[in-house]
């Protein structure tokens, strides 16, 4: 007999979207136009070829498209699950002019790599060996992206992980609707099978000094992420009951749930996608009732609106305009006091007099996370004013010429496809470091030539569920595409 934890997970955490039938992606893939100049290409971080694998999957050559899709993206099996493509390739996909149903780009991308998987096959081999050695900081998205790029270029990886689990957010921070923890680990043996070294609960700073790496390799890559969630900085935060988002999506993914116990009321105080993913999967615990609490208005949430109307969709109820000011409660919590919130000339003040409190046995802080500035520190690199990793946007080095970064440690906290991103330009301006007058080994021009592509969004409209059906093709583009759909 099943456990209640499993049936808990079987029919709550199913996937938002399932895979394709062949047949189905069959269909999808003959719908899409295949632009020139496509949208979707531009509003992809990494720049895929999105219309080139779509073909390839409508003449059924999957291993194909899925070579054309990790070559521009190293985590492209992930990121067909993780990319919020709502406001990147599919929010830019021209069939919003019309008001027709987007190309489910994601989906179609994932029959392609899911393919490739299951079937075994590595489309790329490492580089012949240059001699050259990097020391890669963390094996999360951007510093596997990373790795994987330079085997490809010829040069020996070392990769320091301080967790016993390689991959960072993908395997420990995506909700577990949105993608398993199988789907990561599974990208993470085909990157390692080009030849990379990992080091596991080895953390640096710990168990090896940061300058030891600088002295042993020939470039250093910092992808380390950000840290914990902030604190509330209020009475009660150590109460039990209170926990950090990043904290309860882990327990959820590892599928203990006993530990987090059993809540009639849980408050998730901020409004982000972190705090929306914590609300929506506390909902699917079984948990009765959810309050998301944020201190300013709905518009001015940051969370994308499709994430937000799932949210309500679960059933996650949102108080706007409060701020907590204790957690409630004797060794666990039993309720949060808030004051309410209005905007003066521009800033937040507390309204006088308005207090209440409400009623919970579960607090979930989702506020931010912390920046990790103490290994910038001790490599002497330059921080920016609010502790990003400061670098040169062409090639991601920083004020060490040896010691290049990339992902959340420098832009501040984004999505997995652009740590994916900046993984693939911190590869390339290593190896320009290392080897200046030194073509690329054959078989890598084509990523190469993305790096340098500006991404275009699509309308922030879209981000914000509140369509308006712009124009987003080049002109050339646009009249194909429009004399396509009226043939």
């Amino acid at each position: 007999m099943a456990s209640p934890e499993h049936r808990i997970f079987r029919e709550n955490f199913a996937e938002l979207k399932p895979p394709l039938r062949p047949e189905e992606a069959v269909v999808e893939a003959n719908r899409c136009l295949y632009c020139y100049d496509a949208p979707c290409v531009r509003a992809c971080p990494t720049h895929i070829d999105v219309p080139r694998f779509i073909k390839q999957i409508a003449s059924e050559n999957l291993i194909g498209s899925a070579k054309t899709i990790l070559e521009a993206n190293a985590l492209g099996h992930s990121c067909a699950r993780a990319c919020p493509v709502e406001v990147l390739c599919e929010g830019a996909c021209v069939y919003h002019e019309w008001q027709e149903k987007p190309i489910e780009i994601a989906r179609l991308q994932r029959r392609a790599t899911d393919f490739l998987q299951k079937e075994g096959k590595q489309p790329f081999k490492p580089g012949p060996d240059n001699g050259k050695r990097a020391a890669i900081i963390g094996a999360g998205p951007a510093g596997l992206a990373c790795a994987a790029y330079l085997r490809r270029l010829g040069c020996r990886v070392t990769i320091f992980e301080r967790r016993k689990v390689p991959g960072g957010l993908n395997t420990y921070g995506i909700a577990e609707y949105k993608m398993s923890r199988r789907v990561s680990l599974d990208e993470i043996e085909r990157i390692f099978a080009l030849g990379c070294e990992i080091k596991l609960d080895m953390e640096v700073g710990r168990d090896i000094a940061p300058q030891a790496l600088v002295k042993n390799y020939d470039a250093v890559f910092i992808g380390i992420g950000l840290g914990g969630t902030y604190r509330l900085g209020i009475p009660g935060e150590n109460l039990k009951g209170v926990w950090d988002a990043l904290s309860f999506i882990r327990w959820i993914k590892d599928r203990r749930l006993k530990p987090l116990g059993k809540s009639s009321v849980t408050v998730v105080i901020g409004a982000g996608n972190t705090a929306i993913d914590a609300a929506t999967q506390s909902r699917r615990t079984k948990t009765p009732k959810v309050v998301m609490a944020y201190r300013r208005g709905e518009a001015e949430m940051s969370a994308y609106g499709f994430e937000y109307e799932l949210a309500k969709s679960d059933g996650a109820e949102f108080l706007w305009n409060v701020q907590p000011v204790r957690i409630l409660g004797k060794g666990r919590v039993r309720g949060v006091e808030f004051q309410k919130t209005r905007g003066v000339g521009g800033k937040l003040r507390a309204v006088p007099g308005s207090n209440f409190t409400v009623e919970c046995d579960r607090v979930i802080k989702a506020i931010g996370q912390a920046k990790l500035i103490d290994l910038a520190r001790a490599l002497g690199i330059r921080l920016t004013a609010d502790g990003r990793i400061g670098v040169q946007p062409g090639t991601l080095r920083t004020s060490n010429p040896r010691i290049f970064a990339g992902g959340d440690a420098i832009n501040g906290g984004k999505e997995v496809v652009n740590a994916a991103a900046d993984g693939k330009r911190a590869a390339w301006g290593i190896y320009r470091a290392l080897r200046p007058k030194s073509p690329p080994p054959p078989g890598n021009d084509y990523w190469i030539s993305t790096i340098g592509v500006r991404q275009v969004a699509p309308p922030a409209s879209r981000a914000s569920g509140r369509r308006e059906h712009g124009a987003p093709a080049g002109p050339t583009a646009r009249e194909e595409n429009r004399e396509a759909l009226r043939a």
